[in-house]
């Protein structure tokens, strides 16, 4: 409880350190200081400080879309992770590694290659229903009367992926200049392209998902004691997975759609604070969001600092930090067998 009260004030603080550095880092030199009154401007309409209007641009256009778009999409994915790795009771659950990203990203491609000129919404809606078509492959194939094998998981999620992989290779060789370089990059996972559309989008869907999965929360963690537990104490099991998944599917879709597949951070933010809180998905699912939001904007940080004046894809930034960790939980799950 000590560590709970301790750690809300902690991750707040930084996510508005993580904020503020975030709408000032760039090619565009602008000081911290400037970097908050641009951000207040924007926010009250109103001219409240003597911000150059190249720098006002700079940040309503750029910058602060590009940090809300990267909290929304941290938050929605470490809150999915969470709630993956409770559905299927295994912290090596995540969208990215069940092949759940990949689906999604096959969907999106189909849009950017072969309807260049779709409407924006067009692309997170056929990331969202290919993300679904393939979560529920992998759990229709991964389950069986006596429960969900995560062998069968993480075996069915390689294969998803790996058919999705192909399809996207297809489409990279029938796409054009333009579609290629776009798709390329999108593949890394960027969020240099942020765009307004896309950031109300991405917070539409975490207030959805944010709440809904808050309401599953006390189910959830009964989930956890095995699924017979569950029924046994009232809970529409059968429901309550495919709501789940719905809404995991609709997450994970339009986070795809709106910066490409940027991996881990479903996997590593819900570990870390399962290690630090528990595994009580009323404390977990919150400080989750918190920490996914904090973690992505940072690595975006640390790919625009890394190689200036060029930026790194995020999502090479966030692999370079979740594959270790991803190594070190399999190494731990193997000494538990040993």
């Amino acid at each position: 409880m000590l560590l709970s009260r301790w750690l809300w004030p902690s991750l707040l603080t930084l996510l508005a350190l993580s904020c503020l550095l975030s709408v000032s880092t760039g090619p565009v030199s602008i000081s911290l200081i400037d970097s908050l009154s641009a951000v207040m401007n924007w926010a009250t309409q109103q001219n409240m400080g003597n911000i150059a209007p190249h720098e006002q641009l700079v940040i309503n256009t750029v910058r602060l879309p590009r940090t809300l778009l990267a909290l929304a999409v941290g938050a929605i994915l470490a809150q999915c992770g969470a709630v993956m790795q409770g559905l299927f009771r295994n912290p090596l659950a995540d969208p990215g590694i069940i092949g759940v990203s990949s689906g999604a990203a096959l969907g999106a491609a189909i849009c950017i290659v072969l309807l260049p000129n779709a409407n924006a919404l067009l692309i997170p809606l056929a990331a969202f229903a290919s993300g679904l078509i393939t979560t529920l492959v992998v759990y229709r194939l991964a389950s069986s009367p006596t429960g969900t094998s995560v062998v069968l998981l993480l075996l069915s999620g390689v294969a998803i992926a790996a058919l999705a992989g192909a399809g996207i290779g297809v489409l990279t060789y029938l796409a054009n200049d333009m579609a290629l370089r776009d798709l390329t990059l999108w593949q890394m996972g960027s969020i240099a392209g942020a765009q307004w559309i896309y950031v109300s989008l991405s917070l539409a869907t975490l207030i959805l998902i944010s709440w809904r999965f808050r309401q599953d929360a006390a189910a959830l963690n009964a989930l956890l004691l095995g699924e017979a537990e569950a029924r046994h104490l009232g809970i529409d099991v059968d429901r309550l997975k495919l709501r789940l998944i719905l809404l995991c599917a609709l997450g994970v879709g339009v986070s795809v759609a709106a910066t490409g597949i940027i991996g881990f951070i479903g996997l590593v933010v819900p570990h870390l604070v399962r290690m630090m809180l528990g595994p009580d998905h009323k404390q977990l699912l919150p400080i989750s969001a918190l920490l996914g939001a904090a973690l992505l904007a940072l690595a975006d940080i640390g790919a625009r600092a890394l190689l200036p004046p060029a930026e790194l894809p995020v999502g090479l930034v966030t692999a370079l930090i979740g594959a270790p960790f991803f190594i070190f939980l399999l190494l731990q799950q193997r000494s538990k067998l040993t």
